[in-house]
């Protein structure tokens, strides 16, 4: 059960780096933790075989992007592949307005979903809506941004770095700093950093994976955000059956924790406490 950590080109979707990874890689099953646009570069977690029955506590973990904006224009995807649907010839921002501006978008808000997203609305993706040219009220969900800190002021460009939780669209966080700045913006370079514990200076290119130069993380490794439960024989197979247990009581774990699992041959699974005892969520094969 191993990950890859890929640095993601641009120009091509997620979906299409998972498959370039399978055919190079050599093997039948694949899949990221969470979509990159294919404007941006970056780390994209990739789960191989068995370790995809865990992508989904991957797409959990914080991520951190360096985005670079323009001001000015507003384009309907708010990226640079989207069409202008509005320009501000003539705005005055200084550096000063910047950093007292992202001040304002750290911590908990209430962010609105992009149009141009594979969120559904009526069972329809709003990009399907949107490039109908029907406009609906688009879903909001909160967000953590942790931290947002301006890199480099230009009149028209800059660069930022945003450290988020999951689900954060910043491609909407970009639209509603121009807005707050008083003219328009949108994305013209993105690069993700960082997904939970995985560094972009850690990452392997396709290249990379072509000429063999690649290493490959143990998948609870990648889960090492999640605290660790070690079980003896029979409480591990029990959980393996798919019983609870209770939680052993030299262990204080508060309602809803999610656990990884250990016995005294590995990792096998995750577990989340519920009502003082250990419910398994996802059980894997060692062997």
């Amino acid at each position: 059960m191993q990950l890859l950590n890929l640095n993601k080109p641009q120009g091509i979707t997620s979906q299409e780096a998972v498959t370039k990874v399978k055919r190079l890689l050599k093997i039948k099953k694949a899949g990221h933790t969470g979509t990159l646009d294919p404007i941006a570069t970056g780390v994209l977690v990739i789960c191989l075989d068995e370790a995809t029955k865990l992508a989904g506590y991957l797409i959990n973990l914080d991520k951190e992007y360096v985005i670079t904006m323009k001001l000015g224009e507003r384009t309907d995807t708010f990226d640079a592949e989207g069409k202008v649907i509005g320009k501000v010839e003539d705005f005055n921002v200084t550096e000063d307005m910047v950093r007292e501006v992202l001040d304002k978008f750290r911590g908990r808000q209430i962010q609105k979903v992009p149009p141009y997203s594979a969120v559904k609305r009526g069972g329809v993706p709003l990009y399907k809506l949107a490039r109908s040219g029907m406009e609906v009220e688009r879903p909001s969900r909160e967000v953590n941004i942790y931290s947002i800190e301006l890199m480099e002021f230009q009149k028209e460009v800059l660069k930022i770095k945003v450290r988020c939780s999951k689900g954060t669209y910043v491609r909407t966080l970009i639209d509603d700093i121009g807005l707050r700045l008083g003219t328009f913006a949108h994305i013209t370079g993105l690069v993700r950093t960082a997904v939970g514990p995985f560094r972009i200076e850690e990452s392997f290119s396709l290249e990379d994976l072509k000429e063999g130069r690649f290493n490959l993380i143990p998948v609870d490794e990648g889960l090492s955000v999640y605290p660790e439960i070690r079980l003896k024989g029979s409480e591990a197979r029990a959980l393996k059956n798919g019983s609870f247990i209770p939680v052993p009581l030299t262990l204080k774990f508060n309602e809803g924790t999610i656990l990884r699992l250990y016995d005294e041959s590995g990792f096998f699974g995750m577990a989340i406490v519920r009502g003082g005892r250990l419910k398994p969520e996802r059980i894997v094969r060692t062997v």
